[in-house]
């Protein structure tokens, strides 16, 4: 009598019958399907043991329902993504998802190289200097207006040059009369001390600062002997020849202010009227 060879969950015989090991245990189909047949992620049903099965990423699939879930081709042998719980193909992804490419209008495909800069995107080798036409890559480049500059084509092109040293300037200066000039070229005429963020004028196109001016063009106060910048206040008083500031100009008997006041010459003073009038 020969051994028995039975269906390890129903107890059938598997002689002269199709059957599937699992764990070295034989299994008839029927009971292979049922208990050990996977379940389609898409359609939920059995994937029976003469299917063809597709799998991804711990997901179990009939071939025939391994398509885009938005245009229904088949992804059995496209590339494509995981929307969810969806199948997505590339180019409904990319339509959906992708950035386009502001230089030639296509879409920038996932994991391609590409370069983002405020709310634009370009491929890589879109990227382009606007003088040179040389894609700018990694590379450091300046923004002007819609266009972008390698730096060696704005310095040479674009940018402003500075009226003492007369080389580009790429970022802050400092603008004077209608010119620019880097911040550590824009010095005092007299002492060469940088004007950048301090007070200053100008005698013709030279600029100075308030010490250097003072001292060789402006004028002196008849009152207290120094300058008259046009610095602070700034206001003064001028008569005839001679120049006051304003709170050094007052009588010169009983100091009383005469700004806004009538007064009276006599010699090297002035004199308020009840001072005058005592004479």
């Amino acid at each position: 009598m020969s051994d028995r060879f039975d269906c390890k969950n129903c107890n059938e015989s598997l002689y002269g019958r199709k059957y599937i090991q699992v764990e070295d245990n034989p299994h008839c189909i029927p009971c292979y399907d049922r208990l050990h047949a996977n379940t389609c992620q898409q359609c939920k049903e059995i994937i029976g043991h003469n299917a063809k099965e597709l799998f991804y990423e711990n997901r179990h699939y009939h071939e025939h329902c391994f398509r885009c879930f938005r245009c229904d081709r088949s992804l059995a042998d496209e590339p494509f993504t995981i929307q969810g719980d969806a199948l997505v193909c590339s180019d409904c992804f990319c339509n959906e998802f992708s950035s386009k490419c502001v230089a030639c209008d296509k879409t920038v495909m996932p994991g391609s190289k590409m370069l983002e800069y405020g709310d634009a995107t370009w491929h890589e080798d879109c990227f382009v200097c606007h003088g040179c036409e040389k894609p700018i890559g990694a590379e450091a480049f300046i923004p002007d207006k819609s266009n972008y500059y390698c730096v060696p084509c704005y310095e040479g092109r674009v940018a402003p040059q500075c009226s003492l040293c007369k080389k580009a300037l790429t970022k802050g200066g400092v603008t004077y009369k209608d010119k620019v000039w880097h911040k550590e070229c824009f010095c005092c005429s007299g002492c060469k001390a940088s004007l950048a963020g301090q007070s200053f004028t100008s005698q013709g196109e030279s600029p100075y600062c308030v010490k250097c001016f003072s001292s060789l063009y402006a004028k002196k106060c008849a009152g207290c002997n120094t300058a008259i910048t046009g610095f602070g206040d700034g206001k003064y008083v001028s008569f005839e020849e001679r120049q006051w500031h304003q709170p050094c100009f007052k009588c010169s008997r009983c100091s009383v202010s005469l700004v806004g006041s009538g007064f009276f010459p006599d010699r090297d003073q002035i004199l308020c009227s009840d001072c005058n009038s005592e004479d």
